[in-house]
């Protein structure tokens, strides 16, 4: 039996296991982190494009302090379409400043009011004004009432606007694709790794 030569091996072997568990350690950090990222990207995507996409809603941006601080400037929030009958005191109605043009408001329903002809209107303020807007809103203004915010994902709803949105979504469906190949690849060339490194403990020799 020769002992110097098998503790030369198994030095060499306990270096070779130490090395690969830094390799395992570092590749399933990079693993882990990609997919943070990949997910962030897919989320961010879902909540500015897709799901208001499915209510046939609206992504807006907030622009100015008058909803603060529930609602800063470069918050994102989604608008879908309410029936009048179902907009209450409380909800954050977005309506158009004046009928037919596209400028919009989002401000807090203070009152709601219907006069002798049965035509309801609403009464709106900002949480951040003092006073409630003077002229009452009328059901031809009104885009829809906030559904859901986020705050600073309105940079993003900005930045991928207009023209951006008809790559957008492919290029994060192909990412997903080139992931998830990524992860089966990696796992079977783990898996080999792991067989080859098994045979070469077996074939040590006394």
């Amino acid at each position: 039996m020769k002992v110097g030569s098998q503790q030369a091996a198994g030095d060499r072997h306990d270096i070779r296991q130490r090395g690969n568990r830094e390799k395992t350690l570092w590749h399933y950090l990079g693993l882990s982190v990609s997919a943070v990222l990949l997910i962030l990207v897919a989320s961010t995507a879902v909540l500015v494009i897709v799901l208001p996409a499915l209510v046939g809603g609206t992504p807006l941006t907030v622009l100015t302090n008058s909803m603060a601080p529930k609602l800063p400037p470069g918050t994102l929030v989604v608008i879908r379409p309410t029936p009048i009958d179902e907009i209450g005191i409380g909800d954050v109605l977005t309506y158009q400043i004046e009928s037919g043009k596209p400028a919009l408001i989002s401000h807090r329903v203070v009152t709601r009011s219907m006069d002798t002809n049965g035509v309801t209107t609403f009464t709106t303020k900002g949480d951040n004004n003092s006073l409630a807007d003077p002229e009452p809103v009328k059901a031809v203004q009104i885009t829809g009432t906030v559904w859901y915010s986020f705050p600073w994902l309105g940079h993003v709803n900005n930045a991928i606007n207009g023209s951006a949105r008809a790559w957008i979504v492919p290029l994060i469906a192909g990412l997903l694709f080139i992931y998830g190949g990524f992860t089966v690849a990696s796992a079977i060339a783990s898996r080999v790794r792991k067989r080859r490194l098994n045979s070469g403990d077996g074939s040590v020799s006394n």
